[in-house]
């Protein structure tokens, strides 16, 4: 068969299978992304079918689907909120760093895969889906708690972590010596630094540049502005995942809430693309010999994330069940996990294994997460010894 026949046909068949798979995530009240995965591991090597049609246009379309992933987080924050956010929930946002990359980090250290192992296995446990913990906060009608607050900060400070991050971790993969990676964290410190001072005194204009009441315009201006910016970020060797997080932050006001309304749905259509083209690049059958490790990262990692939401709320005079609250609304990983390990992949510079612990525990938490906001309270509630009553004075 002609091989471009052949890519459509597979292409038609992916897209159309992972709208029956968003159909069954929404059914089943869950995220689509575990599903995405385990659709990506069926049909790539190792699986049920191999789409060998599929690679080019994978690889191409889940870079753009990275892009498009952190440019709508950049919408949904303006530049005085992350300042804030960074001030009110940096003490959490420490420790939340802590004790969620030191397990990755460990345990890529102890299986022998080097500085870069940890580096990316430091990552895929430290960062909190934002997707799935708005997701629950929203389904389980928690939006005006008082612990979301808390949560949302936290939230806020690992996004604007990964700003920093990301490049680090470009450079370390890439084997830049410590001067050159000395370098490069120099470069995306100052491009941070300079594009929420644009984006605090000068935002307006670049959504004037950007916006335009014909929607077929808009469209192309912010995906033409995305790609570009994101690419000259690459050259830099800053991340084009920040470069489209830092455009994203520099559009604001109306242009940001019309921009994530008409990106929405391209979002959707290459994110899930990324995902399954992560899972066509993992042999399912390097999962069992990782999947005891994923289950000891998933464990220890969701406690360490429940003890840092609670110690945050409590901070904030929240009572313990908000706390516990708190914590397990922030156990799911998800899209930027996949979007760290991706990376990792396509550099080659990692082992093989990594791939699949990482497909592994995603697949865990991104169920695990959700499961426990929904039932931590009522545990917690159950096994709270009740108060004790005050003593009634003579």
């Amino acid at each position: 068969m002609d091989r471009v026949a052949l890519s459509l046909i597979e292409l038609g068949a992916v897209v159309f299978c992972l709208g029956l798979l968003a159909r069954l995530a929404g059914r089943i009240g869950m995220s689509p992304i575990p599903l995405y995965l385990v659709g990506g591991l069926c049909f790539g090597a190792g699986g049920v079918v191999e789409l060998s049609g599929m690679k080019e246009f994978s690889h191409l379309s889940g870079e753009i689907g990275v892009i498009l992933l952190l440019l709508m987080l950049g919408l949904e924050y303006t530049a005085t909120e992350l300042v804030t956010g960074l001030r009110r929930s940096w003490k959490a946002g420490i420790l939340d760093f802590v004790l969620n990359f030191v397990p990755g980090a460990a345990l890529a250290a102890l299986l022998g895969w080097g500085v870069a192992g940890a580096m990316v296995m430091g990552g895929v446990t430290y960062i909190s889906s934002s997707g799935i913990a708005a997701k629950v906060i929203t389904d389980l009608g928690r939006i005006g708690n008082r612990e979301t607050p808390v949560v949302l900060s936290i939230l806020v400070f690992e996004d604007l972590a990964m700003a920093i991050y990301l490049p680090i971790l470009t450079a370390t993969l890439a084997g830049v010596s410590f001067l050159g990676g000395m370098q490069t964290v120099g470069v995306s410190l100052a491009v941070v630094t300079v594009v929420l001072l644009v984006a605090l005194r000068h935002g307006h204009h670049v959504s004037k540049a950007v916006h335009s009441e014909n929607s077929e315009v808009f469209l192309l201006n912010l995906l033409g502005a995305a790609l570009l910016v994101s690419g000259l970020a690459a050259a830099l060797q800053v991340s084009a995942a920040v470069g489209a997080f830092m455009l994203g932050i520099a559009i604001s006001g109306a242009t940001a809430h019309s921009a994530t309304r008409i990106l929405e749905p391209l979002r959707d259509l290459f994110a899930a693309i990324f995902f399954v083209a992560f899972g066509l690049n993992t042999d399912p059958t390097s999962i069992p010999p990782v999947l005891a490790w994923a289950l000891v990262l998933a464990v220890l990692t969701a406690a360490t994330k429940i003890i840092t939401g609670a110690w945050a709320a409590k901070r904030a005079g929240i009572a313990r069940p908000g706390r516990f609250r708190a914590g397990a609304a922030l156990i799911a990983r998800g899209e930027f996990s996949i979007v760290i390990a991706g990376l990792a992949v396509t550099s080659g510079a990692v082992e093989a294994e990594l791939a699949a612990l990482a497909t592994a525990y995603v697949l865990i938490m991104a169920v695990l997460g959700p499961l426990a906001a929904r039932y931590i309270e009522p545990l917690v509630k159950k096994f709270s010894r009740p108060a004790r009553p005050e003593p009634v004075p003579a």
